[in-house]
């Protein structure tokens, strides 16, 4: 009896239609997001009370140039700014401007650099100040359901896996999954396949992640109902209910042994303890 020939034939048959990397081309995916994290580390420092998101963006378009690289947001599809920064009941994609932090605002800045023709890309929740107890939690489950769908990516895993692990984390605790936006391929260029849901969905039963994919996991999580609605600057996504919303990105590259998560930072919350 053949076994090799037995776990092939029960594994689901792969639908992979994007690159793989390896050698060389994951050094340059470890260099992009390397910087990218140290990015995040250096923002941390300056999201408190009193700062403008239009601040935040001009420190990190500043940052990144000083340091040779580019920021991919900038003039992508026409997003007017560096970096995006969502705050409170924005789910995603909001826009600097003069908006003021406040204390006991929530605010997920999502930031992308290209190093090198290499892209590095990830998102962190930040308490400003002293938050509600409803904000704080939300921000931990959402952490704690982006590493509950790493966790579940292996090497020939479905993306129905990783989604069914977000969403079963997320509605356990009383929260709603956002089903508009999803985790992409990433490495030469900024969205490419596979598309990464965050919620079970048929379609993803066949999706095969396989060693040497690169890919974001960026669960989006509502207190309200998963509802939203963009308003008519094109971009900035807010719950339609206008409750909160958290997010949390890594970019993780499958190995053969499983997911290495490539955009860790230094200073930010690490598995198990976010806040």
């Amino acid at each position: 009896m053949n076994l090799s020939r037995i776990r092939d034939a029960l594994l689901p048959r792969p639908r992979r239609d994007y690159p793989l990397y390896e050698n060389e081309e994951l050094q340059m995916l470890r260099q992009a997001t390397a910087f990218n994290a140290q990015l995040m580390d250096m923002l941390r420092e300056h999201v408190r009370p009193g700062v403008t998101t239009n601040e935040l963006d001009e420190l990190a378009a500043t940052y990144t140039r000083d340091h040779g690289h580019i920021p991919a947001c900038l003039g992508y599809k026409g997003f007017p700014k560096s970096i995006c920064t969502s705050i409170n009941d924005v789910v995603c994609h909001g826009i600097p401007d003069d908006t003021v932090l406040r204390e006991g605002d929530i605010i997920n800045v999502d930031i992308t650099s290209i190093v090198e023709g290499w892209y590095g890309d990830q998102s962190e929740t930040f308490l400003v100040g002293e938050v509600s107890d409803e904000a704080k939690a939300l921000t931990q489950v959402t952490f704690d359901a982006l590493y509950a769908g790493i966790r579940a990516a292996r090497p020939y895993c479905t993306i129905y896996d990783i989604a069914k692990a977000i969403t079963r984390h997320a509605e356990a605790r009383g929260y709603s999954v956002v089903r508009n936006y999803q985790g992409h391929g990433i490495g030469r260029a900024f969205h490419q396949k596979p598309g990464v849901l965050h919620y079970p969905h048929e379609s993803t039963r066949r999706s095969v992640i396989v060693p040497g994919c690169c890919f974001t996991i960026e669960p989006m999580i509502n207190i309200g109902r998963p509802d939203t609605y963009t308003e008519p600057d094109g971009w900035t996504v807010r719950t339609k209910d206008h409750t909160l919303s958290a997010q949390f990105e890594h970019q993780i590259f499958m190995t053969s042994d499983g997911p290495e998560i490539l955009t860790l930072t230094q200073n930010g919350p690490q598995e198990g303890h976010c806040f």
